[in-house]
């Protein structure tokens, strides 16, 4: 029985170990903001305009889930709940277990892709007028001049 108890726990600790980094990969971020640029837009030219904010909102980004977060911890809480109980009890627990688990996982991953962002409201020098949503990585206020970066991909950064 001992020995039981013990590769079971063993086989626990093993799976959380291997599960954790594809876990933690699904709650990495990439940045929005108007300082990181990706490596395809560095060296490459960009169009800019100058404009002026008319409205600054306080928003947030909520990076799509990948699903990730809910299967780890799915199996990590199913492989958790197996090790309680014994005949049917152990089956009630493997269950939920992994539905716990899931739930947990799937809340961390939603709330590790939320960041806080601005919705800007940009009056360009040609009268256009566009609205731009980015990471809070500077401070902007109504009346400020700044510049509108426009990506070869088709993003727009706003820049002081």
């Amino acid at each position: 029985m001992m020995n039981t108890t013990r590769k079971i726990y063993t086989g626990t600790v093993l799976l959380a170990i291997m599960v954790s980094p594809l876990f933690l990969a699904s709650c990495q971020t990439t940045s929005q903001g108007s300082r990181t640029f990706t490596t395809s837009q560095a060296q490459t030219a960009m169009r800019a305009f100058d404009g002026k904010i008319l409205h600054v909102a306080e928003v947030q980004i909520q990076r799509n889930e990948t699903g990730i977060g809910a299967a780890a911890g799915g199996v990590v809480g199913g492989v958790v709940g197996s090790t309680i109980g014994g005949g049917r009890g152990t089956t009630l627990a493997t269950a939920g277990g992994a539905v716990a688990g899931a739930a947990a996982g799937s809340a961390v991953e939603r709330g590790r892709g939320t960041r806080p962002a601005w919705e800007l409201e940009v009056q360009l020098a040609s009268g256009e007028v566009l609205v731009i949503v980015q990471e809070q990585d500077d401070i902007f206020a109504v009346g400020d001049h700044v510049r509108v970066i426009e990506g070869r991909d088709g993003s727009f950064r706003v820049r002081q």
